[in-house]
């Protein structure tokens, strides 16, 4: 499950994680990455990725366990492509489903109650200030802002809504119907870029080589069938299988999901770029879960990378509440924002 604490907000109770989810066993590999080319054509938003441009682009690989190799293969095939232009970044999943189904109809439910699919989008990459998106088999959407991740005292921003966002859901088969066997659901999302100027001061639209942090998550649950309908099976949790995997059970750490690289090549042709700052980011995250558990332990926080267990040296500087740590331009601070120091100075002169 997403969580064990409650956070309430306004009209609903959202399961949030905050400091449930361990760390992982073992490190977790780059993140993945997918360089999204520009759309050939005009874009129709209705769920069905007939468009030649969506035929020129990628899928990506298949969704695994959000936890990574460390537990079994999903039992049904999710993916995703991207496309982009002028006006928006355009999303297509495609979602194997024998039996679709879905519930809620009312816009801002909480949608994971349902089976969903799901976008997390950072575009500056500084794990603050990033939106969420989910829709169901219905087309039902929950679009909300989330000021910082859960674990850090965020909090969700239920009445923002994405400006000009398009969805489509196409059901292959038979939505709600136990009594036969569907393919499964594809959906298209438009998401114009002036819903996300609010988000960050990066280049909007986007140029050729920048990247993005994105995710995209695929809930699904157990079922039983009652009196001719889809039933949740009681006390079982929900599966998260998503693109790039997250390590343990948290979507909300923006530090391991993947990238998006837009181009203006020629699809096929460019090639997806590592970060090469992946490193450095890496351990100042690893600085910044260790300063909270040392924190627990010692109700402070270490002056030295020696204190907390770690090889590597990095500045750190400590206040009566915080901390910032800092290596090759990049900076980390107690509430889990990542700034790149050298972007911040380019962008102040």
């Amino acid at each position: 499950m997403r969580s064990a604490a409650i956070c309430v907000l306004p009209g609903i109770v959202l399961v949030a994680l905050l400091n449930a989810a361990p760390e992982p066993a073992k490190p977790v590999p780059h993140p993945k990455g997918y360089v999204c080319y520009r759309a050939a054509g005009p874009m129709k938003i209705d769920g069905i990725l007939d468009e030649a441009a969506w035929s020129a682009a990628e899928w990506s690989d298949p969704f695994v366990d959000i936890e990574g190799d460390a537990k079994p293969k999903p039992r049904h095939t999710t993916r995703m492509k991207m496309l982009w232009d002028d006006e928006a970044l355009y999303i297509a999943a495609e979602l194997e489903e024998p039996h679709v189904w879905a519930t809620l109809t009312d816009h801002d439910a909480v949608i994971f109650h349902d089976p969903d699919f799901e976008v997390f989008l950072d575009p500056d990459g500084n794990n603050h200030h990033y939106a969420e998106l989910e829709l169901n088999a219905k087309n039902t959407t929950w679009d909300l802002l989330l000021s910082k991740p859960y674990r850090d005292g965020g909090f969700a921003v239920n009445a923002w809504e994405i400006s000009g966002l398009q969805t489509a859901v196409k059901v292959n088969g038979t939505i709600n119907n136990p009594g036969d066997k569907d393919t499964g659901w594809t959906l298209e999302i438009k998401w114009p870029w002036k819903g996300l100027q609010e988000l960050s001061n990066v280049n909007i639209p986007p140029r050729d080589g920048d990247q993005w942090r994105i995710n995209f998550s695929r809930v699904e649950w157990d079922f039983d069938t009652v009196n001719g309908k889809y039933v949740k099976t009681p006390k079982k949790p929900e599966y998260n299988w998503v693109w790039s995997p997250q390590g343990v059970i948290d979507m909300h750490r923006p530090e391991r999901w993947g990238y998006v690289q837009f181009s203006t090549a020629k699809p096929g042709t460019a090639a997806f770029v590592p970060d090469a700052n992946a490193g450095t980011k890496d351990l100042l995250h690893k600085v910044y879960y260790a300063q909270r558990d040392y924190k627990k332990k010692h109700s402070k926080y270490a002056n030295t990378t020696a204190e907390l267990g770690i090889a590597e040296k990095v500045v750190i500087e400590t206040t009566s509440n915080g901390f910032e740590a800092q290596t090759n331009n990049f900076l980390i601070r107690a509430d889990s924002q990542i700034i790149d120091q050298e972007a911040e100075r380019r962008r102040t002169k």
